[in-house]
């Protein structure tokens, strides 16, 4: 898709469901990395139907800063519908995602990044995590079940710092839920691949999580029956040659 995100190498996409006492925070942590980025960068932000007023800081951080966009949803449809529209509408080569809750560091993509050439996605890994007792219980016990079902060998699929090369990410069957399932969604692909690196992580100072146990524990476990009736009907397929014209010419 054709649009001023075309014009960079590096998307970093940012959801936002009712994040307004990190929105500063966050702009100013964006703006002061984009510079140091390995690749040329901007930002899109994909407010979630926010009703606390992140949207208007948004369009205000966007209006004051060259290399920062938006998406605004007129009503709330989830994170994956969220992390989807961001790949649907990125247009450069390279896309990624991080949460609007300050938990991880824009910096630690030039930590992914390096690896983005030789893998499909690059994910984080909380190295470690400043969360409480029962949310690190809870996120284990998913993992493990995940693993278990999928077998895709991942260790952290919560952690929200991931780059993807954009073809892949627009490949990627997006359904309510299938965040957590991106490396094994990946590995589908024909020639799909991911690499792990691990990330910092810090405590939430602002708002609050949109998580609980429903939808961290009991939701995920259901969605890998999901996954697993989709994996025996995925669709690959290679085409070898075509008459249609490249846009570019």
């Amino acid at each position: 898709m054709k649009n001023n995100t075309s014009e960079y190498r590096f998307t970093i996409i940012v959801p936002v469901y009712n994040e307004q006492g990190n929105i500063r925070r966050l702009s100013d942590a964006l703006s002061s990395y984009l510079p140091r980025c390995p690749y040329k960068a901007c930002v899109l932000f994909v407010d979630d139907g926010s009703d606390d007023g992140s949207g208007t800081l948004i369009e205000k951080t966007c209006s004051e800063n060259d290399d920062f966009f938006y998406l605004r949803f007129a009503s709330n449809a989830g994170l994956s519908a969220a992390i989807k529209a961001g790949f649907d509408y990125a247009g450069s080569e390279y896309v990624g995602y991080m949460d609007a809750d300050m938990q991880t560091s824009p910096e630690d993509f030039s930590l992914l990044l390096p690896y983005a050439g030789d893998y499909s996605m690059v994910t984080g890994i909380r190295a470690e995590r400043h969360d409480n007792i029962f949310k690190r219980f809870q996120s284990r016990f998913a993992n493990g079940f995940r693993r278990m079902m999928t077998h895709d060998g991942a260790t952290d699929t919560g952690c929200p710092l991931k780059v993807f090369r954009t073809e892949c990410a627009r490949r990627i069957p997006m359904f309510k839920g299938m965040h957590r399932f991106f490396p094994a969604l990946v590995l589908l692909q024909d020639g799909g691949s991911y690499r792990q690196v691990p990330v910092r992580h810090y405590h939430r100072l602002a708002g609050k999580s949109k998580f609980h146990l429903w939808n961290r524990l009991w939701g995920p476990l259901a969605d890998c029956f999901a996954y697993r009736w989709m994996k025996s009907r995925y669709i690959n397929y290679s085409v070898s040659r075509t008459d249609l014209m490249s846009e570019a010419e």
